[in-house]
């Protein structure tokens, strides 16, 4: 399974890839193996913004739908448009095509309660 360094990680299995103050956010292979094939993204309004640790949206799969939750506070500047048809990117690129949203982030000290590659390895056995 794949973890790449360059990511921070929540304990809710998003990850985050920062670039100054911009995020782009997914799920990780591990969630999207653990959920199943992806069948539907509820993603949130661009503007809108949300809080650390709160619901940005839900990710349906064929049995069971699981909330989406916010690495760090951040105001949403992109949703990624191509999952409106096709959510079978976060089954097959999950840290590329298949991202979720892109945010500026509100609060960068935040980014220091995410976890690094390792410490979500050790997270979910890997």
């Amino acid at each position: 399974m794949n973890f790449p360094a360059d990511l921070k990680y929540t304990k809710d299995h998003e990850w985050i890839r920062v670039e100054g103050n911009e995020a782009t956010i997914g799920i990780t292979a591990f969630a999207q193996s653990e959920l199943g094939d992806i069948v539907f993204v509820e993603i949130p309004t661009v503007g809108e913004e949300i809080a650390v640790n709160e619901v940005f949206g839900t990710i349906e799969a064929v049995k069971t739908v699981s909330d989406l939750f916010m690495p760090v506070t951040a105001t949403i500047s992109i949703v990624n448009e191509q999952l409106d048809g096709s959510p079978e990117l976060v089954n097959t690129d999950p840290y590329g095509e298949g991202w979720i949203i892109k945010a500026t982030i509100t609060n960068p000290a935040e980014l220091d309660g995410l976890l690094t590659a390792e410490a979500y390895q050790e997270l979910v056995g890997a």
